[in-house]
């Protein structure tokens, strides 16, 4: 249903540096650069970040959230530590989360500019 997302952020060179290294374990890469956005994906720009000089931080608690499918629990964990390495910070450690209609595996981060972003994976057993 959702086709790509973007966030804003107030210096697109640190914070295209920063996605990339946190979206790697989920397989995303660098796919287009532009003057005021870069774009990230697998084979198409799917998670824009989009330069907006004036923007303040996210305040705790506000904001919108976007979560991120992950192929395993050692991508989100990977996502998690690299957030937290390049600036970021945890805003939930890597864990089992239970759910409205099922239980799950993941991390949440928020980005140098206090964008919400999730990792998640659904472990076929709890032995993954």
């Amino acid at each position: 249903m959702i086709d790509h997302i973007s966030i804003p952020v107030s210096d697109l060179l640190r914070s295209a540096a920063f996605w990339e290294g946190v979206l790697a374990p989920l397989g995303l890469t660098r796919l287009v650069e532009r003057e005021r956005t870069v774009g990230f994906g697998k084979r198409y720009p799917e998670f824009w970040v989009n330069l907006r000089e004036n923007l303040a931080p996210a305040p705790p608690d506000t904001g919108a959230h976007v979560c991120l499918r992950a192929p395993d629990r050692a991508a989100v964990d990977a996502f998690h530590s690299a957030a937290v390495a390049l600036g970021g910070r945890s805003d939930g450690a890597p864990g089992p989360r239970q759910a409205s209609m099922t239980t799950y595996y993941g991390a949440f981060i928020r980005d140098p500019d206090g964008n919400k972003v999730e990792a998640v994976t659904f472990p076929r057993s709890e032995r993954q």
